[in-house]
């Protein structure tokens, strides 16, 4: 094995190896945040639920969430599903 990678190589798998530990912990890290606030707006009486679909919402380019509703506004009317009214 040591003939297929020579030092070169073994350093530079060596540092990716090393970034992709640093980021998993960041992520980490990241998340224990994230559930602290999450856990903070719970606390003060919001619905976590609703809170992470508008999180959602607002990351969606504004033509694909106006092309997600009129699918979701006909669909349901199709079936008679008086969702939004």
């Amino acid at each position: 094995m040591t003939d297929i990678v020579n030092k070169e190589t073994a350093d530079q798998l060596k540092n990716y190896i090393e970034s992709i530990e640093g980021y998993e912990s960041e992520k980490q890290e990241v998340s224990e945040r994230l559930k602290e606030i999450y856990d903070g707006a719970k606390a003060a009486g919001f619905d976590i639920k609703t809170i992470r679909k508008i999180v959602a919402l607002r990351k969606k380019d504004k033509a694909k969430l106006e092309e997600e509703q009129y699918l979701l506004e006909t669909y349901c009317e199709a079936i008679q599903m008086d969702l939004f009214k």
